[in-house]
């Protein structure tokens, strides 16, 4: 009988540290929108002032507490400047961006 009250607590674990999807497509426009790219290039891939966040950002909740909390140069948003849904649109984005092709893969390269 324990165990039967113990399922539920662990159903709640999973799903509450189970990943959030977002919506990649929001995710690039609010990239665009507060200003990301000015810093970490328009597909997340890093520039003189940012750090690459793509193509395999961090896990969506380390992101959200980097951008709350930052270190450097960054300046720190609040969830009145962009929420959580946001910021998880923002990983869905940073997440679709395809991995650049080996250099191996690109004909043009090996001739």
């Amino acid at each position: 009988m324990r165990m039967l009250s113990i399922i539920p607590l662990i159903a709640v674990a999973l799903f509450a540290q189970s990943p959030q999807a977002g919506n990649a497509e929001n995710g690039k426009k609010l990239f665009v929108k507060f200003g990301c790219y000015t810093c970490h290039g328009y597909q997340g891939q890093g520039g003189a002032a940012g750090a690459k966040l793509a193509p395999k950002p961090i896990a969506t909740a380390a992101l959200i507490a980097y951008v709350r909390h930052p270190s450097g140069s960054m300046p720190p948003f609040t969830a009145k400047v962009v929420s959580d849904a946001e910021l998880t649109d923002i990983h869905a984005f940073l997440a679709s961006v395809p991995s650049p092709p080996v250099a191996k893969d690109i004909p043009l390269l090996n001739q």
